[in-house]
């Protein structure tokens, strides 16, 4: 075994993982199409070839970059969660930032006027309501509407071994779900830029001319250990994998352990019939900064007592929430207080009556099956790697 450190986390990887190529580190497929162009990149700390920034691998190619593209968090990956991101200029490079999770969501006709190609090179996570597939989207519509030509960088999805969760209701698209596809979709970033490609969802129908640069020695069935952090609040392998089932309780007055050295590891209230485990968030900003009870004790479950990365079963696990949900009737509290916010993170309408009727999970999984099965129809269409063995065997192909 090999052993690697996330974020100042140490991880044990297998040594196959190590000959996984990123798109970004396959530099003979792309150097040739961004030479002698005015290149604007889409990209923030996940964008790495091997121990260098994108950007700075560009421009020690001589590459003409115009525009660095931030989207939530920052390019520098200093934001926090839902937290307006400025325009500006890099420190290291002097190269002009500008916000797409600010006033404006979508590269302007002005922007894309000074660039021949844009690029796409950001770590995801495999969840829809994990904003930088959105922030894609946005890219994608303004390429097809200036004919600028997108490379999609592509990287391993750690999620990306099974689908699970409703697919998004159109009433409820918006910017933490823009596409008919399930809470976690299985796909890579590139694999889901031709699904929004092919499937006509860009506005009008138009298509982006549009590149991926795929992995090499990639496929579905791989576990893959970030080497960087994708966003604050996700800083190790099983944090990435508590993720979809953990995001739920962002509905909630529930902390999920931001402001603490465990976020999406450990759940808490400020009531210690909640449970045995203890701690205590600071302060932090962004969306949550009023609901996280900083300085306050909070009781609940630390899950990264009870299992690991590794062992953690394929699909999204709701007997948190619902344990959760029986704690707070015990008590005459309400757990999902922003039902609004509910309905668009799970993009269903129905799934926090679901949850206040206190449903089983297997009752409101089986609620999803025949979307996912119309989903898995769309999604094979578009999958450049080989599918994981656990989608094959549930979805019978």
């Amino acid at each position: 075994m090999l052993f690697c450190c996330i974020a100042n986390v140490q991880c044990e990887i297998s040594a196959s993982h190590q000959q996984i190529v990123v798109g970004a580190e396959r530099f003979n497929e792309y150097l040739p199409l961004l030479s002698k162009k005015r290149v604007g990149l889409l990209v923030n700390p996940t964008s790495m070839v091997k121990d260098q920034h994108f950007v700075d691998f560009l421009l020690s190619k001589n590459i003409n970059i115009k525009i660095i593209f931030a989207p939530e968090h920052g390019f520098r990956g200093d934001k926090g969660a839902g937290e307006m991101v400025l325009n500006g200029r890099d420190k290291k490079t002097n190269l002009p930032i500008i916000s797409l999770h600010g006033k404006i969501r979508k590269p302007s006709k002005t922007h894309m006027e000074q660039l021949d190609i844009l690029v796409f090179d950001i770590q995801d996570v495999g969840v829809r309501f994990y904003t930088y597939i959105s922030s894609m989207h946005y890219l994608m519509e303004a390429c097809a509407e200036n004919n600028v030509p997108l490379i999609v960088m592509d990287r391993p999805n750690p999620n990306g071994d099974y689908i699970d969760g409703p697919i998004l209701e159109p009433k409820l698209k918006g910017f933490i779900g823009m596409h008919p596809i399930p809470v976690v979709h299985g796909l890579t970033v590139g694999e889901l830029a031709n699904m929004i490609n092919g499937e006509g969802w860009l506005p009008k129908k138009q298509r982006c001319d549009l590149t991926v640069i795929k992995i090499v020695n990639y496929d579905h069935n791989k576990r893959y250990s970030l080497p960087v952090r994708p966003s604050p609040n996700l800083p190790n392998d099983l944090s990435v994998r508590l993720y979809p089932s953990l995001g739920f309780f962002e509905a909630t007055p529930v902390s999920v352990g931001r402001g603490t050295p465990w976020p999406f590891q450990v759940l808490g209230y400020p009531n210690e019939s909640m449970g045995t485990f203890s701690f205590k968030p600071n302060a932090i900003s962004g969306s949550w900064s009023e609901l996280n009870h900083a300085g306050q004790s909070l009781f609940g479950q630390n899950i990264a007592e009870e299992i690991d990365s590794i062992t953690i079963k394929p699909g999204i696990d709701l007997s948190y929430l619902l344990n959760w949900n029986k704690l707070f009737d015990n008590q005459q509290l309400t757990l999902i207080t922003r039902p609004s916010f509910m309905d668009k993170l799970s993009g269903n309408i129905e799934f926090k009556n679901m949850v206040n009727r206190n449903m089983s999970a297997e009752k409101i999984k089986s609620s999803w099956d025949i979307g996912l099965i119309e989903y898995q129809q769309i999604r094979k269409k578009y999958l450049l790697y080989a599918d994981s063995d656990y989608v094959k065997k549930r979805y019978a192909y």
